[in-house]
């Protein structure tokens, strides 16, 4: 396994750790209701995909 040689200073560990980024989920409008939702998933307000209703995406909505 690979040791490192020299210890690395904590302005170029911070610096490297600058570029992990997270980025904002992507939302479309769902064609029936119109509420976002994440593509490729059935709707979680109306459980609508591709025209088809799916029963499972409104019983695993979150009430709150």
């Amino acid at each position: 396994m690979a040791v490192p040689k020299f210890k690395r200073s904590r302005a170029n560990t911070r610096a490297r750790r600058s570029q992990w980024k997270t980025s904002a989920t992507t939302t479309t409008p769902c064609p029936r209701c119109g509420e976002p939702t994440r593509p490729h998933t059935a709707c979680p307000s109306c459980g609508t995909y591709k025209g088809r209703m799916y029963a499972e995406a409104l019983r695993s909505e979150h009430k709150a």
